[in-house]
C-alpha cells in the first residue's frame, strides 16, 4: 500500500541503509565523486579549456576563512603574501600601481612602452616609497635653495632631506629639511639652511631596525638620521615607514632593506640590455621578458645573457602555453613563466593569427612540467573574476597576472571619462592594438619609434611597414582603489578555497595532483544555469 500524504512508512521495496553507515558506505565507490584533474585536462577527450568550462567541486568546512594563507611563489626565490601581479601594459602599470599592488601583498610589472630613463625613474619610485634603513637618501647641501628642494619633493613624491656639510652621504650632519619648512617660504633662493631643523634626534652607528624604531616612536620626529661617532650621516629610516607598516602588514618586501619588491618589462632587442642596466641601477628586483611567444632564439639568447650579467636578478619568460616552449626556456635558466596567448581581455592573437591555445588547458599543462623543475607559473589572461582566479592556481599556477581587471582601478595610468552609456570608465588597450603600437613615447618621439616601442616588439613587428593588430583599444568599468579592489579579490579568493577545503595554496596544489580536489565539466546550460537569471538586477562586487 503506497504511503499516503504524512506517513513516514517507507515504501516496502526500497532497502534504507542505516544512516551513520554513510561514511563508510561512501567507500564502496571506485573513486571520488566528480573529475581527476588529469581526466579534466584530458585535450584528446575534452578538447582545449577555458576557465567558464569546468567548476570545482566543494571540499570539507573546518576552518574560518580567515586562516587561509595566500603565500605563492612568483619566482624561485621570491614568494608573495597574495598570488597577484598587475600586467606590463601602458594602460595598467605605472609607478603608482606597482607600489599599491606591493602593498597589498602581490606585485606590479611596470611596463616598457616609454623611454628607458622614465621607466628607470618608475622603478626608483617605487623602491623609495617605503624603506626599513634608507640607505641611499637623497642629501642636499646648506647651499641648496628652497627652489631646488621644492623641485626634490616634486621629483620623488616626498620631502624630508638630510642637509650635509658637502651635499653627500658620510659628511657631517647639518640638519633636516622637511616639507613644513619650505612649504610656505616665498624667497625660492634663499639656501635651505635658513629654514632647515637643526634640533635634530640621531641614533648612532650600530643600531638595529627595531631599536631604530623605538627611538623613532618616542621622538615624534618624522625622521630619524643614522650617525657614526664624528656625527656623520650613514643612513635614514623615516616615521611615514613605521605607519605603512601599520597599515599594510602584508606588503611585499626585501626582507633586508624592507623596500618594496618591484618588477619591470623589456624586451629581447639589443637596446633591451642598455635598459635593464638602467632598471638595475634603480633597484629592480624582477625582469620579465615581454613577448607573445617567448619561445624564440632572441629570448632564449637574452635569458642567458641576464643570468651571466645579473645572477641576483630574477627573470622571468614567456609568454608560453605548451610545454615545449617552456622546455626551452627553463633549460635557458628562467626563474619563472609567464602562461598565456590570445586569452587576454583586449587580445585578438587567436583569432588574427589562429595560434594559441584555450588558457585553462595552457595553465595545466605548462605547470605540470615547469613544477618538475621547481619553476613557478603566472597565468596570464582571461582573468574576469574571483573564480577565474582560482581555476588558474588550482590547475597549478601559483600567481595570476592581470590587466583588464586592474584597468579600470584608480592606480592604473590614464584618467577617469564617463562613457556615452553614461558609466564612468577608463582607457584601456592591448600592446597589440593599433594604438599601442603606433606610440611614440618609447622612441622619444621621433621618427624611428616604431622599433623602440614595446608593442612591436612584443608582437616582432618592429620592421613592419604594415602593422597587423593583435590586440584592441576600448575602455573598462571604473573599480575604484586598488586598496580595496585587492583585497575583496583576497577575500574572494580565501573564501573559495575555503569552500573546497584547503588551507593553503600550496595544499590545493598537492590536492589536486594526488585526486582529492575534484572537478566538473560546465556544458552550456550549465554555464546559464550558473549566472543571474533575473528580469532585472544590480551587480555589486563588494561593500
Amino acid at each position: 500500500m503506497p504511503a499516503t500524504n504524512g506517513s513516514s512508512a517507507p515504501a516496502a521495496s526500497k532497502k534504507v541503509l542505516d544512516h551513520a553507515t554513510a561514511e563508510e558506505v561512501l567507500k564502496e565507490y571506485q573513486s571520488r565523486d566528480g573529475l581527476s584533474v588529469q581526466d579534466l585536462m584530458d585535450s584528446k577527450a575534452q578538447g582545449g579549456l577555458t576557465y567558464n568550462d569546468f567548476l570545482i567541486l566543494p571540499g570539507y568546512i573546518g576552518f574560518p576563512a580567515s586562516a587561509v594563507q595566500l603565500d605563492a611563489k612568483i619566482t624561485k626565490r621570491i614568494t608573495l603574501r597574495t598570488p597577484f601581479v598587475s600586467s606590463p601594459m601602458d594602460t595598467v602599470t605605472e609607478h603608482d600601481m606597482a607600489i599599491h599592488m606591493a602593498l597589498q601583498g602581490g606585485v606590479g610589472v611596470i611596463h616598457h612602452n616609454c623611454s628607458p630613463d622614465e621607466q628607470a625613474d618608475m622603478v626608483r619610485k617605487v623602491k623609495r616609497y617605503e624603506n626599513g634603513f634608507i640607505l641611499d637618501p637623497v642629501v642636499i647641501s646648506r647651499e641648496t635653495t628652497v627652489g631646488e628642494a621644492k623641485a626634490l619633493k616634486e621629483k620623488w613624491g616626498f620631502g624630508g632631506f638630510p642637509v650635509t656639510e658637502t651635499g653627500k652621504l658620510g659628511s657631517k650632519l647639518l640638519g633636516i629639511v622637511t616639507n613644513r619648512d619650505i612649504q610656505f617660504e616665498d624667497d625660492l633662493d634663499q639656501p635651505v639652511s635658513n629654514v632647515m631643523v637643526t634640533d635634530l634626534v640621531t641614533a648612532q652607528s650600530g643600531v638595529t631596525l627595531l631599536e631604530a624604531n623605538q627611538i623613532l616612536a618616542g621622538s615624534k620626529k618624522g625622521k630619524l638620521p643614522i650617525v657614526d661617532k664624528d656625527g656623520n650621516l650613514e643612513s635614514m629610516i623615516s616615521r611615514s615607514d613605521l605607519t605603512k607598516n601599520l597599515h599594510f602588514p602584508n606588503a611585499s618586501k626585501l626582507p633586508d632593506s624592507k623596500q618594496l619588491l618591484c618588477a619591470a618589462a623589456i624586451g629581447t632587442r639589443p637596446e633591451d640590455k642598455l635598459r635593464l642596466g638602467k632598471l638595475v641601477d634603480a633597484g629592480l628586483d624582477i625582469v620579465i621578458l615581454d613577448s607573445s611567444q617567448g619561445n624564440s632564439m632572441y629570448q632564449i639568447e637574452m635569458i642567458k645573457w641576464i643570468k651571466q650579467e645579473y645572477p641576483d636578478l630574477d627573470v622571468i619568460g614567456g609568454n608560453v602555453v605548451t610545454r615545449e616552449q617552456a622546455a626551452a626556456l627553463i633549460a635557458a635558466g628562467v626563474d619563472g613563466l609567464r602562461i598565456g596567448m590570445g586569452s587576454g581581455s583586449a587580445c585578438i592573437t587567436q583569432e588574427v593569427m589562429a595560434v594559441g591555445r584555450p588558457q585553462a588547458t595552457a595553465v595545466y599543462n605548462v605547470s605540470q612540467f615547469a613544477a618538475r623543475f621547481g619553476v613557478p607559473c603566472i597565468a596570464d589572461g582571461g582573468i574576469q573574476n574571483v573564480g577565474h582566479i582560482v581555476k588558474g592556481l588550482a590547475l597549478g599556477a601559483s600567481t595570476v597576472m592581470m590587466g583588464g581587471l586592474l584597468a579600470g582601478t584608480t592606480e592604473s595610468p590614464g584618467t577617469s571619462f564617463v562613457s556615452r552609456e553614461g558609466k564612468l570608465v577608463k582607457a584601456y588597450r592591448g600592446m597589440g592594438s593599433i594604438d599601442a603600437m603606433q606610440d611614440k613615447k618609447a622612441g622619444g618621439g621621433g621618427k624611428d619609434s616604431q622599433k623602440s616601442n614595446a608593442g612591436t616588439a612584443r608582437y616582432f613587428s618592429e620592421g613592419d611597414s604594415v602593422l597587423v593588430a593583435q590586440g584592441v583599444s576600448g575602455a573598462v568599468a571604473h573599480r575604484g582603489s586598488i586598496s580595496k579592489f585587492v583585497p575583496y579579490l583576497a577575500a574572494g579568493l580565501k573564501h573559495s578555497l575555503q569552500d573546497s577545503g584547503m588551507t593553503s595554496l600550496e595544499e590545493l596544489h598537492e590536492s589536486v595532483a594526488n585526486g582529492i580536489v575534484r572537478f566538473e565539466i560546465r556544458t552550456a546550460s550549465a554555464q546559464l544555469e550558473g549566472g543571474v537569471n533575473m528580469e532585472s538586477y544590480e551587480k555589486k562586487l563588494y561593500a
